[in-house]
């Protein structure tokens, strides 16, 4: 059970409930956690707005999906990766492919070094050296890349946070945390 309030149309002041429907309309559905961010409309348009923004960068979604995972899985937030585990499988990610994220990894060399660095970024709280953003560029990873890497880091850190500190129950096929070594 959330630690947190869920917004629904039941509760909502008129501000929650003009997203929640927006976002119904949008999505087909309301999912728990924006339920539980609907409590400060701020937040919520905050969040809401930087996806929108950084899901139209020039990071492939299925390499958006793997960063999600592997920091879901860094910062042991249960809803995250279950949550990332459903949409990267409608995304066609295979479920190696979903494993091997989660422990951070990939066969490609450039996506490999795209994950690396988002557990990375989240191990050192972004303090990173020269040499290892020359290790990236010699990956073939643009600054762009970089760039969008750290905002989806913080992204999902934001959502990892609200769901660990929420508790908000989970609304997708729930997944261990536990990884096979």
């Amino acid at each position: 059970m959330s630690r947190i309030n869920l917004v629904t149309p039941a509760n909502a002041n008129p501000e929650q409930l003009e997203l929640l429907n927006a976002i119904e309309q949008q999505m087909g559905g309301v999912l728990n956690f924006l339920k539980v961010f609907a409590n400060s409309p701020a937040a919520l348009k905050a969040f809401l707005g930087l996806y929108g923004i950084a899901s139209s960068g020039v990071l492939e979604p299925a390499t958006r999906e793997r960063i999600a995972l592997a920091v879901a899985q860094q910062n042991e937030c249960e809803y995250c990766v279950s949550a990332h585990t459903a949409i990267s499988r409608k995304a066609g990610l295979a479920a190696d492919d979903i494993l091997q994220a989660r422990h951070g990894h990939h066969e490609h060399p450039k996506t490999a070094a795209l994950i690396g660095f988002a557990k990375q970024v989240m191990d050192s709280h972004g303090d990173v050296s020269a040499a290892d953003l020359l290790g990236l560029r010699a990956a073939g990873v643009t600054d762009a890349e970089i760039i969008e890497v750290i905002v989806h880091v913080g992204l999902n850190f934001l959502t990892n946070v609200v769901g660990k500190v929420s508790q908000v129950d989970i609304d997708f096929p729930k997944i261990s945390l536990q990884l096979a070594a």
